[in-house]
């Protein structure tokens, strides 16, 4: 019976992050975010991470604790207070679909 709850967990997980928008969050990220993310993510700012690539589980969990103030910051706490559930999950989708890739030196 665990094993069942835990798969149909997953699967409404994977539902919903399937229901959201990569398109509407870019577009999102560009009024809200790319002044100091970069605009694909990939921040020119040494106190801003950089965003692309970040596992949209990530994103959204952050999001939503700079939305409700359990995670603090002066500028993030402003700009995701009104966001919605959507626009955190499309925004995640967005930032999660960019790849980086890496080279040593």
């Amino acid at each position: 019976m665990r094993t069942f709850l835990l798969m149909a967990a997953a699967a409404l997980s994977m539902s919903a992050a399937s229901a959201a928008d990569p398109a509407v969050g870019r577009t999102k990220a560009n009024m809200a975010c790319a002044v100091c993310h970069g605009p694909n993510g990939m921040s020119m700012m040494p106190n801003a991470p950089h965003l692309a690539g970040q596992p949209a589980i990530y994103l959204v969990e952050q999001l939503k604790n700079y939305r409700s103030g359990k995670r603090a910051h002066e500028v993030m706490g402003v700009i995701a207070k009104p966001l919605t559930d959507a626009e955190i999950e499309d925004l995640a989708a967005w930032y999660s679909s960019l790849q980086i890739s890496v080279q040593a030196p």
